[in-house]
């Protein structure tokens, strides 16, 4: 994801983060079932409902072979986001932060469990990553200097001449950093990549409440109709 993309998934993801207290400063109780607030929620109903292409394509096989040579995965998931993000947006301002009922509140809490958990797989474990990597590179350079700094050393001995000048203790103490800058990193990194799990979990939670938000919603609304 290049610089710009990631500049819109970050203005998108701070909506979400800024309109979900919305409460606190407004709140509309007839908005949702107004002709605008409908619109909103069949929207980000549909954009929940196509996010889903992304996992389908990604897990199942076939529908990787066919969907992968015209559009891959990478794009897929920029997609993916964006959907997501897009389809939070308009499921709190569809709400008009009428957080009475516990169905209403568990979507909101589900939609900001997704979008952290979303952020947290895509950007930190991201950066974790890319962290060890250089910390790797740094260390095999390290273990470079170090082995030749040995064979410097083991010479001169030898040879009886002074070994003060070569810089042994020094590489000795950044290797250790290094090392341990890894073994941080890598125990960040299993930690953090449990991220999935509550993704996930948080998906199907999301995806039962919208179920159950549809259907009170078609049985308040239409029972009253002649």
């Amino acid at each position: 994801m290049n610089d710009r993309e990631r500049l819109i998934v970050l203005a998108l993801g701070t909506g979400v983060l800024f309109l979900a207290p919305g409460y606190l400063l407004h709140v509309s109780p007839r908005f949702p079932g107004s002709l605008t607030g409908g619109v909103l929620g069949i929207t980000a109903t549909l954009l929940v409902i196509a996010i889903l292409f992304y996992p389908a394509v990604k897990y199942v096989a076939w529908l990787k072979r066919r969907v992968t040579p015209r559009l891959p995965l990478g794009r897929l998931l920029s997609l993916h986001i964006y959907g997501g993000l897009l389809a939070s947006i308009l499921a709190i301002l569809h709400s008009g932060h009428k957080y009475e009922s516990a169905l209403g509140i568990a979507l909101v809490v589900a939609i900001l469990v997704i979008v952290a958990t979303g952020f947290l797989g895509r950007y930190y474990l991201g950066h974790l990553g890319g962290e060890v990597r250089r910390q790797q590179t740094l260390l095999g350079t390290l273990r470079t200097a170090y082995d030749r700094a040995a064979l410097v050393l083991a010479t001169r001995r030898t040879a009886a001449t002074p070994v003060a000048d070569v810089p042994i203790l020094d590489l000795v103490d950044a290797l250790a950093d290094a090392e341990y800058a890894i073994i941080a990193r890598e125990a960040a990194k299993r930690i953090a990549g449990r991220w999935i799990v509550v993704h996930v979990a948080a998906s199907i939670a999301l995806y039962a409440l919208l179920l159950m938000h549809i259907a009170s919603g078609i049985y308040y609304g239409l029972r009253w109709l002649p």
